[in-house]
């Protein structure tokens, strides 16, 4: 999975025919008709809660794919620059790795993609995080 380009729909479509959900359930599911679900496999992007629903259908965290987005992607600058206030409103953290997040970068490493210098550079991961997981993998 290329987490810098994301068409929600495509994945999506992909999910859905791997599961072989039929037609008929995800429409009464989703309490829409089959041309909005046509329309969704070609969208780029969909409503959150639609997007939500989907992930229950099918059975899988969709917004794990953004996540995976903004810790790969999300500039360094931007996240330093904003100032940590107490409140309500969860931060950011761009710490977090998932195991998918890791796969993909050793994945990049070990086809010769990117060198571990890359993958620092590329995406401000700490040198002896990036060295823990290839000593684990």
């Amino acid at each position: 999975m290329l987490y810098k380009v994301i068409h929600i729909g495509k994945v999506i479509k992909e999910l859905v025919d791997q599961k072989e959900i039929a037609m008929t359930r995800i429409c009464n599911f989703l309490s829409k008709d089959e041309d909005f679900v046509n329309n969704v496999y070609e969208s780029k992007s969909i409503d959150t809660d639609i997007l939500l629903r989907w992930s229950k259908l099918l059975e899988y965290d969709f917004f794990r794919l953004y996540s995976s987005h903004l810790i790969l992607y999300a500039p360094p600058s931007a996240v330093n620059k904003t100032k940590q206030k107490s409140g309500n409103t969860p931060q950011f953290r761009k710490n977090i790795y998932t195991q998918e997040i890791k796969n993909f970068i050793i994945k990049k490493i070990d086809t010769g993609e990117m060198t571990q210098a890359d993958v620092i550079k590329e995406y401000s991961i700490p040198k002896s995080t990036l060295h823990r997981w290839l000593q684990k993998k």
